[in-house]
């Protein structure tokens, strides 16, 4: 069963940033942390990570709620905005910088150009007057874990990213940061997300055990392209998830989730799918990608608008 085995209790979520309504590539992820959870016995809930106001769009957290209600997919308990736990990082922080594991850095971009944005010591004696604060990586530091679809992932983070951010210059919370301190304060044994985050793990795993936290089970789902190879959320092929025809559309995502075809004759509903798909769903044929023909324009009219 995919369950951290810190826990006996399995839970799951969907974190969506407010920067658009849901496209399919988002709307296989929520369906799929869904799935995960529910195979598990477990409970799904969904964080909205509103913690970069200049990206965010009005309105669309709500969009994004809307739509999830749309297809059947209902949080467990309350949904939580990352917005209004600024204090749950900055204690993270404090006891961080208390213990020497995380120190303000004054280098810019620019300063550390040469080594390809690799913080492996400050290259700079100037100090500026809004630092950033990064975790210090040890030298050596070797993360390895177990994806349930891509199966043990290595990194040498020292080599790979090097110190990283936790706080930007600009005040805001980095994400990395803010992550593993809502996983851990919800409850989170599961993290079932997009490709596209399987390099951030390692750095994930190494802040949990800097702070003491207990580590998730990780699944990282395949990621839905547009023609030119780009992921469909930064590409302007990212039309909005259509809603007034959730069955195909849920059974366009199973068959990307490599599940067998479900019948769908007498279902009414997208209750009535989920429920089919709970009890049917089998983790272990969750691809790694998905065949560029799966992700055609004619294949995701099902989903979005042509």
């Amino acid at each position: 069963m995919f369950m951290s085995p810190d826990h006996t209790h399995a839970c799951g979520r969907f974190a969506p940033s407010p920067t658009g309504p849901l496209h399919a590539g988002s709307l296989l992820t929520a369906l799929g942390s869904w799935l995960f959870a529910r195979h598990s016995g477990g409970q799904w809930r969904v964080r909205i990570e509103d913690l970069d106001p200049p990206r965010e769009v009005p309105g669309a957290a709500r969009m994004q709620l809307d739509t999830l209600a749309a297809f059947g997919l209902h949080p467990d308990g309350e949904v939580v905005y990352q917005s209004s736990r600024h204090a749950l990082y900055q204690a993270a922080l404090e006891r961080l910088l208390a213990t020497g594991q995380a120190f303000e850095c004054h280098c810019s971009r620019r300063a550390l150009a040469a080594t390809g944005g690799i913080h492996r010591g400050c290259v700079t004696t100037q100090r500026r007057p809004d630092p950033a604060i990064r975790l210090r990586v040890p030298d050596g530091c070797m993360i390895v874990f177990e994806d349930a679809v891509h199966g043990r992932i290595a990194q040498r983070i020292d080599q790979h990213v090097g110190d990283f951010v936790l706080r930007r210059s600009d005040g805001l919370w980095a994400y990395q940061l803010a992550v593993v301190v809502d996983d851990a304060a919800q409850g989170i044994t599961q993290v079932v997300r997009g490709a596209d985050l399987l390099d951030s793990t390692p750095r994930q795993i190494l802040l949990q055990q800097a702070l003491g936290l207990p580590t998730p089970a990780y699944a990282h789902l395949p990621l839905v392209l547009d023609a030119n190879g780009r992921k469909l959320s930064k590409s302007d092929a990212a039309h909005p998830v259509e809603t007034h025809a959730p069955l195909r559309a849920l059974a366009r995502l199973w068959q990307w989730l490599g599940q067998p075809p479900l019948a769908l004759a007498g279902m009414r509903t997208p209750q009535d799918f989920l429920r089919a798909a709970r009890e049917a769903f089998q983790p272990a044929r969750v691809p790694r990608w998905l065949p560029a023909s799966a992700c055609a324009p004619h294949n995701t009219n099902a989903i979005t608008p042509a």
